[in-house]
């Protein structure tokens, strides 16, 4: 994709204003298929295409962290035929994509319990995780098999098997896979829900959530600008006045 010389000055983003860590629930794929009277493995497919597009916008325009919401616990609910395809995407998708990861400075990482993903999946994962793992520009993560009750759970697990019996907010984070990564300035889900669906809910305390009917395919750099700007013109208070 081609970037405007000057981001800032095309599009009315300060950037001394960005949030830090953008989280997205990419919703939409299937609606978007359904459209276009396609099965909705083409719908991910597209989204794969934004997910790449998303991905060197935030790395251009200096965004810190980018959480994709990619693979919740309860998707595996979905024909078995699509859960497959998602794997080969996913793996289509490290593949070809880490030979521009490794040129932007990007590192990768992700949050979830990979188990049940694909054996060629995981493997992608591995590689993509440990040849970039040295890089200090954008982190992209990719949430797989995740849902925010299940990593509450575990993390409270884990903190009793080490024999803690009570613990600070601040000491409880590090028990989460989000452990090290700051929490999201900015929640943006498309398609048109108003809904959190399970993502990062300790994570997503005092983040700006900003909701769009734009469907997850159709969410391209513009409608991206546009939701840092809606970002930027609100005032954060934390509870303040």
């Amino acid at each position: 994709m081609t970037h405007p010389k000057n981001v800032s000055e095309a599009e009315g983003i300060d950037l001394s204003k960005l949030p830090r860590h953008i989280a997205i629930i990419m919703d939409g794929n299937g609606r978007w298929a359904k459209k276009k009277g396609l099965p909705r493995l083409f719908g991910h497919r597209a989204g794969a295409k934004v997910v790449q597009e998303t991905v060197e916008t935030c790395s251009h325009l200096g965004i810190k962290v980018l959480t994709l919401y990619a693979l919740s616990t309860e998707n595996w609910i979905r024909p078995k035929t699509e859960i497959s395809g998602l794997m080969k995407i996913l793996g289509h998708y490290l593949r070809h994509e880490l030979p521009s990861m490794m040129k932007r400075n990007i590192r990768f990482m992700t949050i979830g319990d990979l188990s049940r993903l694909t054996a060629a999946a995981r493997k992608e994962i591995d590689r993509a995780k440990k040849e970039t793992e040295n890089n200090t520009g954008l982190l992209l993560n990719i949430a797989l098999n995740y849902g925010s009750r299940a990593e509450i759970t575990n993390a409270i697990n884990r903190m009793l098997a080490e024999g803690c019996t009570a613990a600070d907010p601040e000491t409880f984070g590090r028990y989460l896979d989000t452990a090290d990564i700051p929490d999201p300035d900015l929640l943006i889900r498309t398609s048109g829900e108003m809904r959190i669906s399970n993502y990062l809910l300790w994570q997503i305390a005092y983040s700006e959530l900003y909701f769009t009917p734009v469907l997850w395919p159709d969410f391209h750099a513009p409608r991206l600008y546009e939701a840092i700007i809606d970002f930027q013109n609100r005032h954060r208070r934390f509870g303040g006045i």
